[in-house]
């Protein structure tokens, strides 16, 4: 027996173990509220194997950042098809569309089972673009094909710019061998090139906000980082001179880009009349799905609630 004050007998009993206070407390875990709205991620370009393992990374990122969340993958020039689950490039049309399927169906099931289920308001879906900056083209095609879905469905900016892009183009430039990275903080020690060419796509808009994102780059690498666009004739090779001019003589190219929205060819082009070596895109760095993740949250208004430890 136990008495109020503790074990009678001596017996040892499991006390629950104390909260960690101040900055080293550990965070509550996290999941998607229920009834959430699916995050479709709006992969653009030309559908590939490549693309699909991509996309599938980054979703994957923003599910173990937040469990229970609803993530598809929709590809903007995708298969039109009912069903999207079991088609290797769904369009992302066809994705919304059988989002909200899925949404009636389930609340006609819960009504059946005789749940007082609320009838389903609201986006059946947040779509965001795995696109770095802006560009007018493909977010008129994205924009199109939500509207071709006749689904309610909210879209949301780009991902950039952003600093976790800056440090995504660092490691990137490292792998490259053109900047040196410290391995704990990813600051720079040394740096072979001693000029940047950021290279969007999208025109004046897209430049701009990549030279947001070349600002925070430039602080990481202490050497001048200029904005041009791959798909304006000149504009690589006029940034390059300009760099060249100012006294940069080892220039590196590094595509402000995530790899789908752009044929391989163009950013081959734009090395070649540069005259300099260049780094890989984004790609599936780990930043692209919290940044997909902060979109999709921001959209909607809503903070994630915490796990139940016994759910």
């Amino acid at each position: 027996m136990s008495s109020p004050t503790g074990p009678a007998s001596g017996l040892p009993v499991r006390m629950p173990r104390p909260r960690q206070p101040g900055r080293h407390r550990r965070p509550e875990p996290v999941a998607a509220p229920e009834g959430s709205p699916a995050l479709v991620l709006a992969v653009p370009g030309t559908p590939s194997a490549a693309t699909r393992m991509l996309a599938d990374e980054v979703v994957s990122i923003a599910r173990s950042e937040l469990p229970g969340l609803d993530a598809r993958v929709g590809f903007v020039s995708g298969e039109v098809t009912d069903f999207p689950v079991s088609a290797e490039f769904p369009s992302l049309t066809s994705v919304l569309a059988h989002a909200a399927r899925e949404r009636t169906a389930r609340y006609e099931q819960a009504v059946a089972a005789g749940s007082e289920a609320q009838e389903p308001a609201g986006p059946v879906a947040v779509v965001v673009s795995l696109l770095a900056g802006p560009d007018g083209a493909l977010l008129r095609e994205i924009r199109q094909a939500i509207a071709d879905s006749r689904v309610p469905a909210e879209l949301t900016d780009v991902l950039g710019p952003h600093p976790l892009l800056a440090e995504g183009l660092h490691v990137r430039l490292s792998e490259a061998g053109l900047a040196r990275a410290d391995r704990a903080r990813l600051f720079t020690v040394a740096t072979a090139a001693d000029g940047i060419i950021l290279a969007s796509v999208g025109g004046d808009e897209a430049v701009q906000a990549a030279g947001i994102t070349g600002m925070l780059l430039a602080a990481r690498l202490a050497v001048p980082v200029m904005a041009a666009a791959l798909d304006a004739e000149g504009s690589v090779a006029g940034v390059a001179e300009q760099l060249r001019g100012s006294g940069s003589q080892n220039l590196a190219l590094a595509p402000y880009l995530v790899g789908p929205e752009l044929d391989p060819s163009v950013l081959e082009a734009a090395v070649k009349d540069a005259g300099c070596a260049a780094s890989e895109p984004l790609g599936a760095y780990p930043a692209m799905g919290k940044l997909a993740l902060a979109k999709y949250t921001t959209a909607l208004g809503i903070t994630p609630q915490p796990v139940s430890s016994g759910g």
